[in-house]
């Protein structure tokens, strides 16, 4: 029996799913970060392995039990799809697709997160897909296969509407509260007490020598969108910037594939946009501004449900 494997290689969390060719999921597992520009080729590679032999096992097919009616020494492994951040170029496809061939798979695909997205949440794997986590990015695919992409620069150059912007962005509106720069905001409280400070000059030491990475600061961005949700308006602001950021971002994508005036189905997914209903509300109504038809809009709450659909479909091609 053959089976597939779908795989989404994420900054912080890597899952692996095993089904058969009906599409039943067999095995299950996560390991950490598989993206490789977050924790380093080898790293990636190991952990995506992790996830890997963790599938296996919750399928049964390392330990000769039988599982959902698969037993293991009939079961191979014959199709991997491979989805991840910043794999773009040809270049680091083909040496992630060979990667894939020899250590997972004798058939392998390996595409951007935003395409296994797409073919999770869309019901004819076209239109335009959105993150937003602790980075963002739009990526999209017209219906004769033409794609394009924005966003996903990096919380150096700039990842609008992400999580680690707007807490970035929470972070800055205390300060100026805190120095009498700006408008007094229950940020400045929320953020001191999230992090058991009592003085905001701690925050200093806390961002700066602490050693936090982007997605630890990134966990501000739910303290934004509560103080937005119960009225804070400096809060609020900064939400409605985020969710108008997104909406420039699939603009942008749209633009690039020329179907801006199609109707055009969207499927969103990462943890703040899965999270925070405020900012999904103001990113349809920017949408909108810009005579944008986002419809049917889908939350895809796991990625890794396209990546297994693609790597069927390897199998049966």
């Amino acid at each position: 029996m053959e089976l597939a494997i779908g795989i989404d290689a994420g900054g912080t969390h890597t899952r692996a799913r095993i089904a058969n060719a009906r599409g039943e999921t067999l095995g299950t597992g996560e390991a950490g970060a598989g993206n490789p520009h977050v924790a380093g080729r080898e790293s990636a590679q190991r952990e995506i392995l992790n996830a890997i032999q963790r599938a296996r096992a919750d399928a049964g097919i390392l330990s000769g039990m039988e599982q959902s009616g698969v037993p293991s020494k009939d079961a191979r492994i014959a199709a991997v799809c491979l989805g991840m951040s910043g794999v773009d170029r040809a270049d680091e496809r083909a040496e992630w697709t060979t990667w894939a061939r020899e250590q997972i798979a004798p058939r392998a695909r390996v595409i951007n997160d935003g395409e296994i997205v797409l073919a999770a949440g869309t019901p004819d794997n076209w239109g335009i897909a959105v993150i937003a986590g602790t980075g963002s990015l739009a990526w999209g695919k017209t219906r004769e296969g033409k794609i394009a992409r924005a966003g996903g620069w990096g919380y150096l150059i700039g990842d609008d509407g992400s999580a680690f912007e707007l807490a970035r962005g929470g972070l800055h509106a205390a300060a100026q509260a805190a120095d009498g720069r700006g408008a007094s905001t229950r940020l400045l409280r929320d953020i001191l007490a999230f992090w058991n400070l009592r003085e905001p000059h701690e925050l200093i030491a806390r961002v700066y020598r602490s050693g936090l990475k982007p997605g630890d600061l990134a966990q501000l961005a739910s303290i934004v969108v509560r103080a937005a949700e119960q009225g804070d308006p400096v809060a609020f602001g900064l939400v409605m910037n985020a969710g108008e950021a997104l909406a420039i971002t699939i603009h942008a994508v749209a633009h690039k594939l020329e179907i801006a005036h199609e109707t055009i189905p969207l499927a969103m997914t990462g943890g703040l946009a899965l999270s925070a209903q405020m900012i999904r509300a103001h990113l349809l109504a920017a949408a909108m501004v810009r005579d944008l038809n986002l419809a049917p809009v889908a939350l895809v709450h796991e990625p890794v449900t396209g990546a297994v659909r693609l790597a069927i479909n390897l199998i049966r091609e």
